[in-house]
């Protein structure tokens, strides 16, 4: 199996998704970009320049909250032609306010073409049919000595509901999401360095089967190629209102927090090679800001 490509996501299905644009960002994720925010604390790089990684899925309030920490940051928004408006809206603070004025001009853009030094994409990877692709333009996307920071669902969230869909003999009800430890050797593939990964569980709880069902329409849709494709009916729906109905009306959600550095690529050398001095400046320059030494990353 490749784990490049997950098997059981449908392409199409995630292209629809990617597409589809939400009125307002999923409570979950914007829950998600506060936790992963106290993991800026440990970086000691403070960015010049960073770009937000759709921030409609992946939290609204999370992009005030990142503007605050890095005041003097240039700002890039990537999102999808059809959502700049919407998003111009929702990022426009009131001409009366000091923050329209003393902050900088943030840029919405539907591919980014000047790197940054801080790539920041939440709850995005999981719901990715390439996720190899998406790597490669975070990649793309930053500066050498750049980061990454990124979140995504691990391969125990919902397990309620999908025991619940195995003994009902129905198809799953969600794709299988990828390990922690897998998206580690994939951001080395990815040219990533000194990658890092830690989880949490989040169990969120509720008053009815109704408000639960709500909640994961916000979150994501079901991507998995042997999903029940055709319209399901009010009977079905009423059966799986009463199954949830019996059991605790709870979600848990693993969720996988990552963050990688952008290495500077290495010269190649072989038994008679052609260096620019450009290149030999470079790295030269390097070396004497590192001191000659890389601390080593690893999966936790």
């Amino acid at each position: 199996m490749n784990p490049s490509r997950p098997p059981t996501i449908d392409p199409v299905a995630a292209q629809r998704w990617q597409r589809l644009r939400l009125l307002e960002s999923p409570w979950l994720h914007e829950e998600v970009a506060r936790r992963m925010q106290e993991r800026l604390d440990l970086i000691k790089q403070q960015p010049q320049s960073w770009v937000h990684w759709e921030p409609l899925k992946g939290g609204m309030q999370a992009h005030d909250a990142l503007m605050q920490r890095y005041a003097k940051a240039s700002c890039t928004v990537l999102e999808a032609q059809s959502a700049h408006r919407h998003v111009h809206q929702l990022l426009q603070s009131p001409w009366w306010t000091a923050q329209r004025w003393l902050r900088p001009r943030v840029q919405v853009v539907d591919s980014v073409v000047q790197p940054a030094q801080m790539v920041w994409a939440n709850m995005q990877l999981h719901m990715a049919s390439d996720p190899q692709s998406v790597l490669a333009d975070w990649h793309c996307a930053l500066q050498v000595d750049g980061f990454l920071m990124f979140s995504c669902l691990g391969p125990d969230s919902l397990q309620e509901l999908q025991h619940l869909y195995r003994s009902l003999g129905w198809p799953a009800p969600c794709h299988a999401f990828t390990d922690m430890h897998d998206w580690g050797d994939q951001l080395v593939a990815a040219g990533f360095a000194e990658p890092v990964m830690d989880m949490e569980r989040i169990t969120l709880t509720f008053e009815t089967p109704e408000r639960l069902l709500q909640e994961l329409r916000g979150l994501g849709r079901n991507l998995h190629v042997q999903r029940f494709t055709s319209l399901r009916g009010h009977v079905w729906h009423q059966r799986l209102l009463a199954e949830l109905a019996k059991k605790p009306l709870q979600l848990t959600f693993e969720v996988l927090y990552g963050h990688a550095f952008k290495p500077a690529p290495r010269l190649k050398v072989s038994a008679q090679s052609e260096i620019s001095l450009s290149e030999m400046r470079s790295a030269l320059k390097r070396s004497q800001l590192t001191g000659g030494h890389h601390s080593n990353g690893g999966n936790t």
